[in-house]
């Protein structure tokens, strides 16, 4: 059953990833869950990365607070340090794609965003850090 869900998964992945970033150009003035649990040593740019990641498809496999077919945006926070080492190596699997790191469920590469984009949106990401 684990291996149905896991491929189900990876499915929805591959679709998802096979769009664009939305089209959508609407803005919403209420503020979200993420914004509110962001501290306020959020790292700079954090505002644009969590835009960027609204406007992608991460949500799909990702939430800030819990798992679904990748890991939850705060396990990833609180497992690697916000250094320009980890931002770099983090936007890398973000265009590159990655597996191993968190289980047997790869993640697919994303190589239509931008380094800066990638790096704005794992800013963000690091910024959810709570331990």
């Amino acid at each position: 059953m684990k291996k149905i869900i896991a491929i189900l998964g990876i499915c929805s992945v591959i679709f998802a990833c096979g769009s664009e970033k939305s089209e959508s150009t609407e803005e919403t003035s209420s503020t979200t869950k993420t914004e509110e649990a962001a501290p306020a040593t959020a790292a700079v740019g954090s505002a644009t990365g969590e835009k960027l990641i609204s406007t992608s498809d991460c949500l799909t496999c990702h939430q800030v607070n819990s798992k679904i077919v990748g890991p939850s945006y705060v396990d990833v926070a609180n497992k690697y340090p916000a250094t320009d080492e980890n931002i770099a190596m983090l936007a890398g699997k973000i265009i590159q794609g990655g597996s191993g790191n968190w289980g047997e469920i790869p993640m697919a590469p994303h190589p239509a965003i931008s380094t800066e984009d990638a790096t704005e949106m794992v800013k963000y990401i690091l910024s959810l850090k709570t331990n």
